[in-house]
């Protein structure tokens, strides 16, 4: 069947009738066309939600689709987690389709079109959110999504995997402490990012537990990528000597990266004159000189996570909706140290 309201049958016609369109305009909502005004797409969508309209599918050929959607491809984590997507959806007798769309917050307006064509068995959202107008869309067709790492704070029913990122903040910071630093810095991701402010937290929480205090120009938003860490840290780094931080937590590997690059430019060894704490555990943190201490994110099982969780809810919702945190864990390398006497 097409689909069923809560006391009967509902058609395109009683739609077209209650949201005061042709249709012809509901059969392009549905077919996700660009050509219909943001407002009368809502109202239409709204309608079959709340109608629980499900459009009738063909039966999907045996090598179904699963979209991996990114907004960038930056290769050092990508493709970790596109393996772990990978891994569970080959067990499942599916494959995997990789889409860079948008920006951290959705996809772009043209992707929901194109989507809607392919009609994959779900979809995977990476460091994103899920637009009301495009969840509504994908719902009445029946498409799952799960997001991995929301940059905000999803809706209850928004299947989700993520990571304890106040604790890995926490972990990491606790760490420089134990060593005695007490002039700790932080570069976190972008500030309007739920991830970012979490490890934050974590960083806050560890200085005050123990009394250390946190200087305002030692907290910085940055873009987790390696130039991020680079623009910060040269700030940071052409402090006094005796104003700058001995230890930066990076909030990254790849911000890591940066501040590597900056430390060395100023003659700084790291760790004798720097300790520096990265996140993510990136195969490229073993092989840097020296190797970087980090947060190990599972990415991989986060990728694993959101593979399995799409599986499932190919066969239909899941109650109550998934929303899975997997746990962090501090990786001691070689970039930490004690402090340089003074």
């Amino acid at each position: 069947m097409a689909g069923r309201a809560p006391r009967g049958r509902i058609t395109l016609d009683d739609v077209a009738a209650r949201a005061g369109v042709s249709k012809g305009t509901v059969s392009k909502t549905l077919n996700g066309r660009s050509d219909v005004a943001a407002d009368t797409r809502s109202r239409v969508e709204a309608l079959l939600v709340q109608h629980g309209y499900r459009r009738r599918v063909a039966s999907r050929p045996s090598s179904r689709l699963v979209e991996l959607v990114f907004h960038e491809l930056q290769s050092a984590w990508s493709i970790v987690i596109i393996r772990g997507v990978e891994d569970v959806i080959a067990s499942e007798g599916m494959s995997v389709s990789l889409t860079v769309s948008g920006s951290r917050h959705a996809p772009a307006d043209d992707w929901l079109e194109a989507v809607i064509q392919r009609s994959p068995v779900g979809v995977i959202l990476v460091f994103s959110e899920m637009p009301t107008h495009m969840r509504a869309a994908l719902q009445t067709r029946g498409i799952p999504f799960v997001i991995i790492d929301p940059a905000g704070d999803p809706p209850e029913n928004d299947p989700s995997v993520a990571s304890a990122n106040w604790s890995g903040g926490l972990a990491a910071t606790r760490h420089l402490i134990s060593l005695g630093h007490e002039r700790i810095a932080a570069i976190t991701g972008p500030d309007d990012m739920m991830c970012s402010h979490a490890r934050l937290d974590g960083y806050r929480s560890a200085m005050t537990a123990a009394g250390l205090p946190i200087r305002e120009e030692w907290v910085r938003f940055g873009n987790f990528l390696t130039d991020g860490g680079a623009r910060h840290a040269t700030e940071l780094l052409a402090l006094d000597p005796e104003q700058r931080p001995t230890a930066i937590f990076a909030g990254s590997d790849l911000q890591a990266l940066g501040v590597y690059d900056v430390a060395r430019q100023r003659g700084l060894r790291i760790p004798d004159d720097l300790s520096v704490v990265g996140y993510d555990d990136i195969p490229l943190s073993e092989w840097v000189s020296p190797r970087m201490t980090t947060v190990l994110q599972p990415l991989e099982e986060m990728g694993r996570e959101a593979a399995r969780l799409i599986a499932r809810l190919a066969d239909g919702p899941i109650v109550p909706t998934p929303r899975i945190e997997l746990a962090t864990r501090l990786l001691v390398r070689e970039s930490t140290a004690p402090p340089a006497a003074r």
